[in-house]
């Protein structure tokens, strides 16, 4: 069995107005000399949670830290015109939310970061700083997934929903 010590976020750095299926994903890295999808999971716009690669088998996500993640990525990260962005949907933040509260109960101790945040820290001050990402991705701070939960849905609050 892995040891897995970090959730890695990326984006699939395609534009919001247009659709990139988990099939779209897979073929893409299948052309690029992957094995299958490198993400073990990928969230669609709708919210919709996709298994792409088994848990128990490294991804190719993050060079160099393959080994001991895993790699979560959600549909989107550029915006209507091709410019980095945060697109994500309230459904794929939510769901988002709630995959990586369950992994790091499953994986307790791992360490949750965004693409970018594996960048070299090409100054050495033990951070790594916008000016240092070789990619924008996933174009937002990955850790606020924690620190900001989601507003309750009102429809609950009305008890329309139990």
């Amino acid at each position: 069995m892995r040891v897995i010590n970090l959730i890695v976020v990326h984006c699939s750095a395609t534009r919001s107005d247009r659709c990139y299926t988990e099939h779209d994903l897979t073929t893409d890295h299948l052309r690029r000399g992957f094995s299958g999808a490198g993400y073990h999971y990928y969230i669609r716009k709708n919210g919709d949670i996709k298994s792409l690669r088994p848990v128990d088998k490294p991804g190719a996500h993050a060079k160099g830290h393959n080994a001991n993640s895993i790699g979560i990525c959600y549909e989107g990260g550029l915006d209507e015109h091709g410019r980095p962005a945060d697109t994500r949907t309230p459904f794929q933040k939510h769901s988002l939310r709630v995959l990586v509260m369950l992994l790091l109960k499953d994986y307790p101790g791992s360490r949750l970061c965004g693409h970018r945040d594996l960048s070299p820290d090409l100054n050495h001050n033990g951070e790594i700083e916008p000016e240092e990402w070789i990619k924008a991705c996933p174009c937002f701070d990955a850790a606020s997934i924690l620190q900001n939960p989601p507003p309750p849905n009102p429809a609950c609050l009305l008890g329309i929903f139990s």
